[in-house]
């Protein structure tokens, strides 16, 4: 069985176990909140509970099969970790001021240029957790403008094909 060589074969199992475990339970706390969603039927006779039902019983389903895995023989194929033994704190901080900036800022900058600058954030973040610099200006700006070219669409996508209002910078709705 491959897998990382510092940890042994039983403490390996002990650790793949509590992977299924984990995704048996955010697939039964998903099903315990979907069942406070309205099941009224919405738009083509689908409702509003309908998709986290379905990722509630595909995260069962994984969890199920995970812990099948974990005790018929280990995680079979599993490649060895890359990496470092212990996490980057720095690259943490990196993709955790992300989300925060985004959740601080999305009612006051808009939801595309929060989640722009979020990716920006993030993606320093992960780079550094790679061993890579973290990038000058000039990849700050790329990455900023990746972050705008994906929320942007799907700000768009949000607001006019499933009529949900996320917030925007202008009252017109496009920023």
């Amino acid at each position: 069985m491959s897998g990382d060589p510092r940890m042994g074969q039983r403490s390996q199992r002990r650790f793949q176990m509590g992977v299924g475990l984990g995704v048996l339970l955010i697939g039964a706390m998903l099903a315990w909140g979907a069942s406070y969603i309205s099941s009224d039927a919405g738009y083509a006779g689908v409702g509003p509970n309908a998709l986290p039902w379905l990722v509630s019983v595909v995260l069962i389903i994984c969890g199920l099969w995970l812990i099948w895995e974990a005790r018929s023989g280990g995680f079979r194929e599993m490649e060895a970790p890359s990496g470092a033994v212990r996490g980057d704190w720095r690259a943490v901080a990196w993709v955790i001021a992300g989300v925060v900036v985004n959740a601080a800022l999305i009612t006051t900058l808009g939801f595309v240029l929060a989640c722009a600058l979020c990716f920006a954030l993030a993606v320093r973040g992960l780079r550094i957790a790679e061993g890579r610099p973290g990038g000058d200006l000039r990849q700050s700006l790329i990455d900023l403008a990746t972050g705008l070219a994906i929320a942007a669409p799907v700000f768009w996508m949000f607001g006019q094909l499933l009529a949900i209002h996320l917030p925007g910078l202008t009252a017109s709705g496009w920023l």
